[in-house]
């Protein structure tokens, strides 16, 4: 297991009600899956809309098990963003 901090921005943090938190997962999907159990209703409405960067790359299309996550890594939670 790896200790990631999970950062949240715009919507997601409103859902979630804190800019930051830890989560101890290997890949990206297990972590989305804690942030899930820690934080449902809202949050997990928006996790479905948002993107991510792990260590600041974005993930893209990639499937969410095959991101592996790093010791002491982030993941950015990015709700799409209005405007231009």
């Amino acid at each position: 297991m790896a200790e990631v901090t999970v950062r949240y921005w715009a919507a997601a943090k409103a859902a979630a009600g804190v800019a930051e938190e830890p989560y101890d997962a290997v890949t990206l999907a297990e972590a989305l899956a804690a942030v899930r159990e820690r934080h449902p209703g809202e949050l997990t409405r928006v996790l479905l809309r948002c993107s991510f960067l792990v260590d600041g790359d974005p993930v893209g299309t990639r499937a969410h098990e095959t991101v592996r996550l790093a010791e002491g890594g982030t993941v950015e939670v990015l709700p799409p963003f209005a405007g231009g």
